[in-house]
C-alpha cells in the first residue's frame, strides 16, 4: 500500500479525518490565553498537553516531533488554530518547553495522529499509531473517547 503524503494545510480550517501526518511549523499559546475558552468549551491550561489544529478533529491525540532536535510530545487537540499560514499546530507552553521551541517561538514539526475521532462516533488509528506502544494506543483511544463524550 502506498503511503499518503503529509498534509500541508494552507489558510482556513479543513478538518481531515484520515489520520495522515502533517508537516509545518509549530508555535505556542501566549500566556494571556490561559483560562480562555477553547473550541471544545474547556479553558486553556498552559500546564497541560493540549494543542490547536486546523486539520485534526477535536479530540484527536497526536505525537508532535520537533524536526530540529527530534524531541517528541503527545498532545490532545482541543482547540482550533493557528491562524497563520504554514503553521500546523499551536501548543500549550508546557509542551513547547518539552520540545525546546519556546526560545525561538516557532519550529518545524511533524504531527502524527495516534487517534482520530470519526463523524460516525468511531475512533480511527492514525499514522502515529504504527510507532506507538499498545499502552500508548490504549490511552490515546480512551482520551479520544473521553474528549468526544463517548
Amino acid at each position: 500500500m502506498a503511503k499518503l503524503p503529509a498534509v500541508t494545510p494552507r489558510g482556513g480550517i479543513h478538518v481531515d479525518h484520515s489520520g495522515r501526518k502533517e508537516r509545518g511549523k509549530a508555535s505556542y499559546y501566549a500566556l494571556h490565553f490561559a483560562d480562555r475558552k477553547m473550541a471544545n468549551g474547556r479553558k486553556m491550561n498552559p500546564n497541560s498537553n493540549i494543542a490547536a489544529s486546523k486539520t485534526l478533529p477535536l479530540g484527536s491525540v497526536a505525537k508532535v516531533t520537533n524536526l530540529e532536535n527530534g524531541k517528541t510530545a503527545t498532545v490532545k487537540v482541543e482547540d482550533r488554530g493557528p491562524f497563520v499560514d504554514g503553521r500546523v499546530v499551536d501548543l500549550a507552553p508546557k509542551v513547547a518547553n518539552e520540545l525546546d521551541l519556546k526560545k525561538r517561538g516557532v519550529a518545524p514539526v511533524e504531527v502524527k495522529p495516534l487517534t482520530v475521532p470519526q463523524p460516525d462516533g468511531r475512533v480511527k488509528l492514525g499514522a502515529g499509531a504504527a510507532e506507538a506502544s499498545a499502552e500508548e494506543i490504549r490511552q490515546a483511544v480512551d482520551t479520544t473517547k473521553e474528549l468526544a463524550g463517548r
